[in-house]
């Protein structure tokens, strides 16, 4: 399966190493670009979007404040893109997003 990975930059280590227990389990993987690099905010954008449209799933690590893992679970919900949580912190808007990778998971 194609797997993007999502996620707030404060977890990239342990996205890393779970993007690297998919790929032995034979997963291809995609990790977001984060903005620690030398690139602007829209070629983040657009190279996460690239991969959330590559993707057959998306899997997400967010720590409830990070504005691009939200911009990148809005591009994978327009997209239709199952949505599997791995981690989210507690915060108010979180039953949105539990209700939706909920209702997409059962559809899979």
């Amino acid at each position: 399966m194609k797997i993007a990975i999502i996620g707030s930059s404060q977890y990239y280590e342990k996205m890393f190493a779970y993007a690297e227990m998919l790929k032995r389990k034979g997963h291809e993987v995609r990790l977001p670009v984060l903005d620690d690099g030398d690139f602007d905010e829209l070629h983040l954008m657009e190279q996460n979007r690239d991969s959330i449209e590559w993707a057959e799933e998306i899997h997400m690590f967010w720590d409830g404040r990070s504005q691009g893992t939200w911009g990148d679970f809005c591009m994978a919900f327009a997209l239709r893109r199952p949505v599997k949580l791995v981690y989210l912190e507690q915060k108010s808007i979180r039953n949105i997003v539990v209700k939706y990778c909920e209702e997409e998971c059962h559809k899979s």
